[in-house]
C-alpha cells in the first residue's frame, strides 16, 4: 500500500560514530562543512560537534559528532559519553538514527563497536571509509554481499576526497522518508541468565530495549542518568541471578568476533600481499627506542623554530596596529577617564590577547598537521613508558607540547588520558611549561640580566638562557608530576590503548577546523579572563587615595622641574609616579 510521505519540519538528528583514527571527523566536515559548532556534553568538558545537512524534499539533519570509542565498555571519558548517551533513550543527546564510520582498510577490527550499536535497534548506516586507499592497496570491499549479511545498508565513500558522500546524503533521505534501516534482529544471542537479567532491568530504565538493558547492568554503578533507589534495585537483581560483569563482556566479545569476522573475510577480494608496508617500514625508524625520541625533538625542534619565525612579523604587526590604534583614540576623544579606559583598558586587553593568535594558531597548524599524517600517536607510544615514572601517560605528551603555545586548549586535551590521576597530573603541571605569554616577560628579563655576546663562537648567550627558561619550565613540570605521584593514591591501573594509524597525507579541510577551533577557544575562555584583568589592572593602576595620588603628582611636577624635562617627558614621570601611587 502506497502512501505520502510528510516532509520533517524538526530536525532529525543522526549520530556519527567509530573508532578514533576512523576518519569519522573528515566525513563530518565533508557533510556539514562550516556549518557547525561545538559545545559540551553535560558536565563534562568533552566536546560535541554539531552540524546541519540539508538534504532535497526540505530535510533538515542535525548531525552530532560523538567522540570516537572502540567498544561500549569505555576506559576513558570520551567513551563513557557515548555509552551514557546511547545506553538512555531518553538522553537529550540520544539519536533518531546512527551511521558508523569504519576504516575499510581495517575492518575486522572496527566492526565490534558496529555491531553493539546495530543490537540498540537504532536506524543504522555503515560508511565504509577510505575506500580509495583500500583500493590503491589491492584491496576490494563487496559492499552488497556485506550489507546482506549484517542486514543493514553500506556505503563506500572517502572523507578526504569526497567520494561517496552523495550516496550517504542518499541513503539519509531514504531514512528520513521512512525507509527502516533497522536489523531485524540482535547480533549478540544473550544467555539466558542475561535475557533474564535484561528483561527485569527494563522495567526499572523507561525505554531501554534488552541491549541497552544489559549495557546498563555492566555501567550502573557510574551511569549518571540513574537514580540511587534505581542502583540499589539493580545491585540486587544482579546478585540475584548471579551476573558476571566480566565474564559476560568476554563472552560477549569473543560472540561478536565469531560471527562478523566470516562475513568480513567473505566480503573482501584480492587482499593486498604480505609485503611490508610503508607504515610499518617507517615504523621499524620511528619507533625505535633510540632513534625514536631523536628524531621526535628533531620534529619538535623544527616546530617551535617555525613558531617563533613565521609568528614574528603577524606579532609585529597586531602590536603596531595597537600601537597606532591608541594614538589615533587619543588624539580623537577629547582627554579624560573614558579615553585612558578605551586606550589603556580595553585596547590594551584586546591587543594582549590578539598578538598570541599567530603563535597558537602556528603551533596547533604544525601539531594538527603531525596527528593528521599519523605521528603523534607514535610519540605518545614512544614516551609513555618515560611519562609513567613521573606519573604521567602517553598522551600526556600531546598536552604538554600543546601548553607551549596556551595551556587552556592543553588542559581540555586531557579528556583522552582515561587513568582520573594521570589526567590530574597532567592538567595540574601543564601550566608550568612555558607558553607563548610569557615570551614578551623572559625577553624583557633577559635584556636586562643576560649580556649579548656569542659562546663558542656559534651561539648567543641569551638564545641559550632563554631556552634555559624553558627547560626549566620542563624540569619543573616533571618533578611536580614525580611530587604528586606519590601524593595521590589509586587502585585504578594504568595502560595505554592506542591505534597506531596508517601514515596518510593530512586533510587541510581538518587541519584548518582545528585551528580555528583551538583559536576560538583561546579567544574566547581566555581572551574574556585577559579583557577582564586589563580593565581591573588598568582601574588600580589609574586611581587610588586622592591625597596619594595628588601628592605623587606634585613630586613628579617637581622632579621634571628640576630636571628641565619636557612636556612628554614630564607626563610619562608623573604618570609613573601615580601608578605607585595606585591602588
Amino acid at each position: 500500500m502506497e502512501h505520502e510521505t510528510q516532509p520533517i519540519t524538526q530536525p532529525f538528528t543522526v549520530a556519527l560514530l567509530g573508532n578514533p583514527n576512523c576518519g569519522k571527523s573528515s566525513v563530518f566536515n565533508q557533510l556539514t562543512g562550516l556549518r557547525q559548532k561545538v559545545g559540551n556534553f553535560p558536565g563534562v568538558t568533552v566536546d560535541k560537534k554539531l552540524g546541519m545537512i540539508r538534504l532535497p524534499g526540505r530535510h533538515a539533519v542535525q548531525l552530532i559528532d560523538f567522540p570516537g570509542t572502540y567498544s561500549f565498555y569505555p576506559t576513558s571519558i570520551d567513551e563513557r559519553i557515548v555509552v551514557q548517551s546511547l545506553a538512555n533513550p531518553s538522553d537529550e543527546n540520544y539519536p533518531d538514527a546512527a551511521v558508523y564510520i569504519a576504516d575499510v582498510t581495517k575492518l575486522e577490527k572496527h566492526l565490534l563497536l558496529l555491531t553493539q550499536l546495530r543490537d540498540l535497534g537504532l536506524p543504522l548506516i555503515l560508511a565504509l571509509n577510505m575506500s580509495d586507499v583500500a583500493e590503491k592497496e589491492g584491496m576490494e570491499v563487496d559492499a552488497y554481499t556485506l550489507s546482506r549479511r549484517l542486514e543493514i545498508p553500506v556505503v563506500k565513500l572517502s572523507g578526504r576526497t569526497g567520494f561517496g558522500i552523495e550516496a550517504l546524503k542518499y541513503e539519509l533521505q531514504q531514512l528520513c522518508e521512512g525507509r527502516e534501516h533497522r536489523a531485524p534482529s540482535l547480533f549478540y544471542e544473550f544467555s539466558a541468565q542475561e535475557k533474564r537479567l535484561a528483561e527485569a532491568i527494563k522495567d526499572i530504565v523507561p525505554g531501554a530495549n534488552l541491549y541497552q538493558a544489559l549495557l546498563v547492568a555492566h555501567h550502573y554503578v557510574w551511569l549518571p542518568f540513574l537514580s540511587e533507589a534505581q542502583r540499589k534495585l539493580i545491585s540486587d537483581l544482579i546478585a540475584t541471578h548471579g551476573f558476571q560483569p566480566l565474564r559476560s563482556q568476554v563472552n560477549e566479545t569473543m560472540q561478536r568476533y565469531d560471527k562478523f569476522t566470516p562475513m568480513v573475510r567473505m566480503s573482501l577480494r584480492n587482499v593486498r600481499s604480505a609485503t611490508r608496508s610503508i607504515t610499518e617500514k617507517l615504523d621499524v625508524l620511528l619507533t625505535h627506542q633510540v632513534a625514536g625520541p631523536i628524531l621526535f625533538f628533531v620534529v619538535m625542534l623544527l616546530v617551535f623554530q617555525a613558531i617563533f619565525t613565521w609568528a614574528a612579523y603577524p606579532m609585529d604587526l597586531i602590536e603596531q596596529f595597537f600601537a597606532v590604534s591608541g594614538e589615533w583614540v587619543r588624539s580623537t576623544l577629547p582627554a579624560g577617564w573614558f579615553t585612558d579606559l578605551l586606550t589603556d583598558g580595553m585596547l590594551a586587553g584586546l591587543g594582549g590577547i590578539l598578538v598570541f593568535i599567530p603563535q597558537i594558531a602556528i603551533l596547533f597548524f604544525l601539531i594538527s598537521l603531525l596527528e593528521e599524517v599519523g605521528y603523534m600517536a607514535r610519540a605518545a607510544y614512544l614516551f609513555d613508558r618515560l611519562m609513567q615514572a613521573f606519573g604521567l601517560n602517553g598522551r600526556s605528551i600531546v598536552a604538554l607540547i600543546s601548553s607551549s603555545a596556551c595551556a587552556i586548549p592543553a588542559i581540555m586535551s586531557t579528556r583522552t588520558i582515561s587513568n582520573w590521576k594521570e589526567r590530574l597530573i597532567t592538567i595540574l603541571v601543564t601550566p608550568l611549561i612555558s607558553c607563548s605569554a610569557r615570551i614578551p616577560v623572559y625577553t624583557v628579563l633577559i635584556g636586562f640580566v643576560v649580556p649579548s655576546r656569542v659562546v663558542a663562537g656559534l651561539f648567543n648567550l641569551q638564545g641559550l638562557a632563554f631556552m634555559g627558561l624553558y627547560l626549566l619550565g620542563i624540569i619543573a613540570a616533571l618533578l611536580s608530576a614525580l611530587v604528586f605521584k606519590l601524593i595521590l593514591r589509586t587502585q585504578e591501573r594504568s595502560f595505554l590503548m592506542l591505534e597506531l594509524p596508517e601514515y596518510r597525507p593530512p586533510v587541510m579541510r581538518n587541519v584548518l577546523l582545528t585551528v580555528w577551533e583551538k583559536v576560538r577557544t583561546f579567544v574566547w575562555e581566555a581572551g574574556r579572563i585577559i579583557m577582564a584583568i586589563s580593565v581591573v589592572l588598568w582601574v588600580l593602576a589609574s586611581y587610588g587615595p586622592p591625597m596619594a595620588m595628588q601628592e605623587a603628582k606634585q613630586e613628579a611636577l617637581a622632579l621634571a622641574q628640576e630636571r628641565e624635562l619636557d612636556e612628554t617627558e614630564t607626563a610619562n614621570m608623573v604618570a609613573a609616579r601615580q601608578i605607585e601611587a595606585s591602588y
